[in-house]
């Protein structure tokens, strides 16, 4: 912290801190649920997303003006709307690395493996192993579950799955996931399945390319290969978690499939400031190191190269962490 408003008394100047991408106020309906991510008053926009979605979210760091307009996180300075809510002072003994993905994938991975309800014995399904999806892996057996499938088609990503987070990992682009969960599970399917891919989904069959398509004459905003699969993968009185971000509109989603199977389905932005302190113990108690997602450390100044090499999976590239 280098300088704070006259309402700011949590902090002070020169304490380390972790800002949650979410901005909530602390003191509307929702904030006073735990529903920080769907606070009422942080999303100056409201009105516009409101037009689309009904009602609005709050605001987000880096999302768009739908979500407020606010810039992004990766900058030498930011500033922090309701900062006596928002700041979360960092302890002596950790590292910068250790806590900083505390703000955002960390939380959302934990979030999405808490949504399936895992009960102890559970195999769970996570679709996408990038960062959200690898943290999703390692809280799923935080939370108990005996096994976790996960699949990507990204090699370092797999190997990351498998070697850290203990995941059984498959290559979408060399099996047929609905045949190999059937396999695997005994021809029951995963208790839970984790969409950790989202609006920018990638496929090998019809309807991956159905989506580009449609996508590209803008009939469709989103592309929900991943959403599919989960859908239909996912055994009779499961649960579908949804940390993958969607946007707009979709097609062609087997919401029959999900409503006669009795599937459960959570989703949402993640309610960071409700993980902070519990995730933040879990670090100091040992339960897990976060810096294991990080394959690249770069200066700020480096960002478009780090921008770069994750976009384009150069350098076998997972996260990228800048710094000043």
């Amino acid at each position: 912290m280098v300088e704070l408003g006259n309402a700011v008394k949590n902090v002070n100047v020169g304490d380390r801190v972790v800002v949650p991408f979410t901005i909530s106020c602390g003191g509307c309906f929702f904030c006073n649920r735990d529903l920080w991510s769907l606070c009422d008053n942080s999303n100056p926009n409201a009105w516009l997303v409101e037009k689309q979605m009904g009602h609005s979210p709050a605001g987000l760091f880096g999302y768009s003006h739908l979500f407020g307009g606010y810039a992004g996180g990766q900058a030498e300075y930011a500033r922090v709307p309701f900062a006596d809510v928002g700041l979360f002072k960092i302890p002596d003994g950790l590292t910068d690395e250790q806590v900083l993905f505390l703000t955002d994938v960390f939380p959302t991975g934990y979030m999405a493996a808490e949504n399936c309800n895992i009960k102890p014995g559970d195999i769970v399904a996570v679709w996408g192993c990038g960062p959200v999806g690898q943290f999703a892996i390692r809280s799923a057996y935080m939370l108990g579950a005996e096994r976790v499938i996960a699949f990507d088609r990204v090699p370092e990503r797999l190997q990351m799955a498998k070697e850290y987070g203990k995941a059984e990992v498959l290559n979408y682009e060399e099996v047929d996931i609905g045949e190999a969960l059937k396999e695997m599970t005994g021809g029951r399917g995963p208790d839970a399945c984790i969409d950790a891919v989202g609006m920018e989904a990638h496929g090998t069959d019809f309807m991956a390319m159905y989506d580009q398509v449609k996508q590209a004459v803008r009939l469709e905003t989103d592309r929900p290969t991943a959403l599919r699969q989960v859908i239909v993968s996912c055994r009779k009185g499961g649960h579908v978690s949804i940390p993958g971000v969607y946007g707009g509109f979709i097609d062609k989603v087997p919401m029959g499939a999900a409503m006669n199977k009795g599937l459960t389905m959570k989703m949402g932005q993640t309610h960071v400031h409700k993980y902070l302190k519990p995730l933040l113990e879990h670090i100091q108690n040992g339960d897990i190191d976060p810096t294991f997602i990080i394959t690249h450390s770069l200066p700020l100044e480096q960002a478009p190269h780090g921008y770069e090499i994750f976009k384009h999976k150069k350098d076998n590239c997972i996260k990228v962490v800048l710094k000043p």
